[in-house]
């Protein structure tokens, strides 16, 4: 099992994040945002589900309840070369809730079994749950052992565990990021009382020291906003998790390895701040991050805007 991942995140874990963070962990698991079986059907599968080769090993983050189509989803995903499949139980948005699907399907474990089983029966890949540890009143540990029982006696072994309640009225998905307390220990005591299953623990985690002391009691860590607003702090992390005998990347090094990724995409017509937006975190802490994030801001979204403006903010940096 992967010790480390960085959490599915909207807006954020597009392609374009995942390619960076390569550049700076080769070893991580990285997800793609959360993609609803609606779009994946109906929409651009190139565009939806495409990702580089680079970015491997990478895990697709479904959305839905519909055993089949989610099925036909990860037998999809399966075909174009995804690691792994999640299946969304954690999501709190009410667009979410409208589509039925994210938290508020922990109440309905059941449901989740079917999916957790159809998926299962199509794919060979390892197929996982996100979710958190309660929803509204149904909060107890005794609810979300009720949930972890039903949804693994269909087959799930690995569950990745927001260890917060999420309050599905009342509540912004950004508050319920941030409100409910956090519960570590209850997830811990999930690992001890299951120690068949595979558990991951999220929530409140940004530090390296915070991901040691909880590979203690768990199987992995997973890292959501920390790694977006500074990804740098994954550049010792394939040295002090996985082992490896390499030397970090310097921040300088990982944007000079982004330069000819630039200038592809670029030469397909995207608009660079559709890629520069994930670069502006980089130099986060250190002496001219402000003139960096500033130059990007202000020139990579003009018309015809290269990899010139990426070069040119890096060279105000010390």
């Amino acid at each position: 099992m992967n010790p480390l991942s960085v959490a599915p995140m909207m807006e954020r874990t597009d392609r374009h994040f995942r390619y960076l963070m390569r550049q700076i962990t080769r070893r991580t698991l990285l997800y793609t945002e959360m993609i609803t079986t609606a779009a994946i059907t109906h929409g651009d599968r190139t565009k939806l589900l495409g990702f580089s080769p680079e970015e491997k090993p990478i895990s697709l983050q479904l959305g839905g309840d519909n055993p089949l189509l989610l099925a036909e989803c990860a037998r999809i995903a399966e075909d174009l070369g995804y690691d792994e499949i999640n299946l969304n139980v954690g999501c709190p948005s009410s667009r979410v809730q409208n589509g039925h699907f994210g938290a508020c399907l922990m109440a309905q474990p059941e449901t989740v079994a079917r999916c957790i089983e159809a998926m299962q029966k199509a794919v060979m890949i390892p197929v996982t749950v996100k979710h958190r540890i309660g929803i509204d009143e149904r909060d107890r540990y005794e609810d979300m052992l009720n949930f972890i029982k039903i949804v693994s006696d269909a087959g799930c072994r690995r569950f990745t565990v927001h260890a917060r309640k999420a309050w599905l009225k009342g509540l912004s998905p950004k508050e319920n990021r941030t409100i409910p307390p956090l519960r570590y220990d209850d997830v811990y005591r999930l690992k001890a009382e299951y120690p068949h299953l595979l558990i991951e623990i999220n929530g409140g985690i940004t530090t390296l020291e915070q991901v040691q002391q909880h590979l203690q009691k768990v199987d992995a860590v997973m890292i959501g906003r920390a790694a977006y607003d500074n990804p740098y702090l994954f550049a010792t992390v394939d040295q002090d998790i996985y082992g490896e005998n390499t030397i970090p990347p310097t921040r300088h090094e990982v944007i000079e390895n982004m330069l000819p990724y630039l200038e592809f995409w670029l030469g397909k017509g995207l608009k660079l701040n559709s890629i520069s937006r994930h670069l502006l975190q980089v130099f986060v802490g250190q002496s001219g991050t402000k003139a960096w994030k500033r130059h990007i801001s202000d020139n990579a979204h003009l018309e015809h805007a290269g990899v010139e403006v990426i070069t040119e903010a890096l060279a105000k940096i010390p």
